[in-house]
């Protein structure tokens, strides 16, 4: 039984880096990948420039966005990107706010209390579940995650998205994109972040507009001020350069190397389709784990919405179910804390607003091998915590 105390497994995971973002470096990743990085030198040099654009050219190979899509770096994360889009172009039209874990209630925040758009319904659905796709209006614009980092549940498809909509689909893929299929005919905005699926670096974000986001921009004025870092037009036309290796501010080139390389290695490895399979892998790993446990399931209930990368889990154990909602977290951290003092698994806890449990990264980056290591040291902490429990009762 998993509740019973056990000698600790015999095996560690070769990198115990199971975190939602920063996430595990590739595969073979050391610092030295980084020593070809234009350090010292301008971001507007030659050379900077080149290696800005290398990316940007990476990115569209890689990820398989089509040709007549624009693609920029940009800063503050897959957060500015997410912000400077919609400061810049809603309230065109009404807007559909989808939200089912922290990040997508925090667009509603932003859009509801900061912009204060007069037209705003919000979709919602608790952590583990995702509204009724079938309610969004595409005659508006729409804005939603597509795989909730915090919760672990995604969207299945774009089946749900019409080809003929008439508002903008906003996409906020920061913890999908290279491990789960962007439909980008169906989306006209898509933003995210090196520092997930990549095991990238942070502090910038990446946005892609399609045609139809960017005859937004530069057909709408928004009545309000913006900062520079969210300004995408000038004289009513897209400022192109962004999109050409022209940042905005300045950018980390190191950074800007290690993006090259977590992208060259994706190239290497198969392109997006080995990416996609090597997530889809280290689910499997989790998902045939969870099959067999007495004490833990999945938060996300149904099993196609269930994201491949941002793995959230609930212990189900009767007796720690049985514990009010501070007792439930404190046992969850004490298995997390247990782990990570073991050197086997750091920063595996729940994300500070979602139900109390474990969050285990298993995108593209991470070795299944890593994950079919770590399963037994989770049964293990378990029976070390319920036998604590036992005792102290």
């Amino acid at each position: 039984m998993a509740d019973t105390p056990q000698t600790a497994p015999a095996v560690k995971p070769a990198n115990p880096n199971f975190s939602s973002g920063p996430c595990a470096k590739r595969p073979g990743w050391t610092i030295e990948a980084l020593s070809g990085a234009l350090t010292g030198r301008s971001h507007r040099a030659k050379p900077a420039k080149a290696r800005i654009q290398q990316a940007i050219d990476l990115t569209r190979e890689l990820l398989e966005v089509p040709a007549d899509y624009r693609i920029g770096i940009v800063p503050a994360s897959d957060t500015g990107a997410v912000e400077m889009f919609l400061w810049s172009a809603l309230g065109a039209r009404g807007v559909d706010m989808l939200a089912w874990e922290s990040f997508g209630a925090g667009w509603v925040t932003d859009v509801q209390k900061q912009l204060k758009l007069p037209d705003v319904r919000v979709l919602d659905a608790p952590y583990g579940q995702l509204p009724d796709l079938s309610q969004v209006d595409f005659g508006r614009d729409v804005v939603f995650t597509w795989n909730g980092t915090t919760s672990g549940v995604r969207v299945p498809n774009a089946d749900w998205i019409p080809a003929d909509r008439q508002g903008l689909t906003i996409c906020d893929a920061t913890s999908a994109a290279f491990a789960q299929n962007l439909d980008f005919a169906k989306l006209d905005v898509v933003t995210f972040s090196w520092q997930k699926s990549l095991g990238g670096e942070a502090a910038h974000g990446v946005l892609i507009l399609s045609p139809r986001a960017v005859e937004r921009l530069e057909s709408f004025k928004p009545d309000r001020p913006l900062p520079k870092i969210f300004r995408l037009t000038k004289g009513g036309k897209l400022i192109e350069g962004i999109f050409k290796a022209e940042t905005i501010n300045t950018v980390s080139m190191i950074c800007i190397e290690d993006a090259v390389d977590a992208m060259q290695w994706g190239v290497e490895i198969g392109g997006l389709t080995a990416m996609q399979a090597r997530a889809d892998a280290n689910y499997k790993v989790l998902a045939d784990w969870v099959a067999k446990s007495d004490w833990v399931d999945f938060l996300a209930q149904n099993e196609a919405e269930r994201s491949n990368t941002s793995v959230c889990l609930v212990i189900s154990d009767p007796a720690v179910a049985a514990l009010d909602a501070d007792a439930q977290a404190a046992f969850a951290k004490a298995i997390v804390s247990r782990l990570d003092k073991e050197g086997v698994a750091y920063d595996i806890g729940h994300y500070r607003d979602a139900p109390s449990g474990l969050r285990i990264w298993a995108g593209s980056t991470v070795e299944a091998s890593d994950l079919a290591a770590l399963t037994p040291w989770l049964d293990w902490a378990f029976a070390q915590e319920k036998a604590a429990l036992k005792a102290a009762a």
